[in-house]
């Protein structure tokens, strides 16, 4: 299963909606995405992934993660370096 296959459910539970709606150019703001929500998704992310997400909503970017693709590129990053360590 792909890096987004395994987030879209997590987007999806978020947000109370059918993760069918979604997919990797799924523009989160678009869909409803505050930023509480991003707080939680990352979260969920940690516990799904086994990793710890460096993102601080009131630092970093907003347009870092803009869509789940945008998602499952930091997610593949922070797989990939928990790997290296």
């Amino acid at each position: 299963m792909s890096t987004v296959e395994r987030l879209i459910p997590i987007v999806a539970k978020q947000l109370g909606r059918d993760p069918g709606e979604f997919s990797a150019s799924t523009d989160l703001q678009e869909a409803g995405y505050e930023s509480l929500d991003v707080i939680e998704t990352i979260f969920a992310i940690e516990e799904e992934f086994g990793i710890d997400v460096n993102y601080n909503a009131n630092v970093d970017d907003p347009d870092k993660l803009r869509t789940i693709g945008d998602l499952a590129t930091m997610v593949d990053e922070a797989v990939a370096a928990k790997g290296a360590q």
